[in-house]
């Protein structure tokens, strides 16, 4: 959600800001509704004040023996009376509109972000690790994948597809990397572990962005709540409608839960594999700040998640996003893409954002800065530390051997019962 108060004081900035976003200029709009519920409100508080002290003139009128006024009075108040509801309603009205046009307006970009339009106009800002050179031809994990457990039929009979069901070693490694990916979070990067609800209200979905404008990429359950489509959605809206006092900042937060998504938008890509699922894990990181300190948290968090890549050896580059392939909330957005051999090609496996007070003003938090009594919306960030399942890809097509077996990785050694190697399944 946006500050009126900016949009009112900065209409040339916001809607320029809203066109690198590829979105249209509405600063006029947004100000004539807000002008005509702030002349609604006044009229309203006047005539609330006038209908109250009408009321309390009749009774003095009727002491005084003065029928006539008394009765113009209470003329008066009943036509005030009657009035009012219309008001009340005008003022719903335009509220509602307002809401509507600012809920469905993305944040605005920083400053230091590359204008574009997708994925073609992202900058690459580092690269790490080096490039595995294989004397054979590496597979992609879809081919290598179903003679260690990897079990692509079963999943679609069971669900249809951009389902998988995993058996024995290659179940055994996903798990590994999960909980690999949460002790590194909570132990080495001071992130706090969180078992979340799976299922949210609308609400939740409102504070962090995806409704009322994603619906279509949602799961909804039968008695209206939402399968969260990662667990930022919990983990931010945990402090919704929250006062936090300042030294209890920053707030960081963990979870490793399943993630739900449609894909309704992607008909079509990525049909093979493990790349884009309906149904996956992932280690969510979400952080709570000032506002001073967000720009920060966000080079630690994207740190923390590159500190994963790293601990498993996977090459990756970092990406700074450009306009017009950030995420709806986010005012600036790190994209981490982990080699894939057997893809010849790079694939996002994090991304870590910085949402400003975009998501807190929709939910509504807050912190109090020490020694002052008003309160600011605090910044949230949020980012994957890492895709589980895309992380699984990435070590079956990096570690995998001419054999078809694969390789664990040493870091993972310890999670995996003495298996140092997936052998195909006989």
């Amino acid at each position: 959600m946006h500050d009126i108060k900016f949009i009112r004081e900065n209409p040339e900035a916001f809607d320029a800001a809203l066109i690198r976003r590829g979105a249209q200029m509405v600063a006029n709009e947004i100000i004539a509704l807000d002008t005509q519920k702030r002349a609604l409100q006044t009229e309203l508080q006047e005539a609330q004040a006038r209908r109250n002290e009408a009321s309390k003139a009749i009774g003095t009128a009727m002491g005084q023996g003065n029928k006539d006024k008394a009765e113009a009075l209470k003329a008066e108040v009943a036509a005030l009376k009657s009035k009012m509801p219309e008001m009340e309603e005008q003022e719903r009205s335009i509220m509602a509109k307002l809401n509507a046009l600012l809920s469905g307006l993305p944040n605005l970009p920083f400053d230091d972000v590359p204008d574009g339009v997708d994925e073609n106009d992202n900058a690459e800002l580092t690269k790490w690790g080096q490039l595995r050179v294989f004397d054979f031809d590496p597979k992609d994990h879809a081919d290598i994948g179903p003679a260690l457990g990897l079990d692509f039929e079963t999943g679609v009979k069971l669900s249809g597809a951009r389902f998988t069901f995993m058996r024995g070693q290659m179940a055994r490694l996903n798990r590994a990397l999960g909980q690999f990916m949460l002790d590194q979070q909570t132990g080495e990067n001071g992130y706090s572990e969180c078992a979340t609800p799976y299922m949210v209200r609308d609400e939740a979905l409102y504070g962090t962005g995806q409704l009322p404008k994603f619906s279509e990429d949602l799961f909804q359950t039968t008695d209206g709540r939402w399968l969260i489509p990662t667990s930022e959605v919990s983990l931010t809206n945990s402090v919704a409608g929250d006062i936090i006092e300042d030294a209890a900042l920053p707030i960081r937060l963990t979870a490793l839960t399943p993630c739900f998504r449609s894909e309704a938008g992607s008909a079509g890509k990525d049909t093979k594999g493990l790349i884009r699922q309906h149904q996956f894990e992932k280690v969510e990181m979400v952080s709570i700040t000032r506002a001073e300190d967000s720009a920060a948290e966000h080079e630690r968090m994207t740190a923390a998640a590159e500190g994963i890549l790293q601990a498993l050896n996977l090459p990756y580059r970092k990406m700074l996003l450009c306009t017009g392939d950030m995420g709806f909330g986010a005012r600036k957005t790190y994209d981490l893409e982990v080699w894939l051999p057997g893809q010849g090609l790079y694939r996002e496996i994090s991304s870590c954002s910085n949402c400003g007070d975009f998501q807190s003003r929709r939910m509504n938090a807050r912190y109090r800065p020490e020694g002052e009594k008003q309160t600011q919306f605090v910044h949230t960030l949020n980012g994957s530390g890492l895709a589980v399942g895309r992380t699984l890809v990435a070590v079956i097509e990096n570690y995998q051997e001419a054999d078809g077996s694969v390789t664990v990785p040493d870091i993972l050694r310890p999670y995996m019962g003495g298996i140092n190697r997936l052998e195909p399944l006989k």
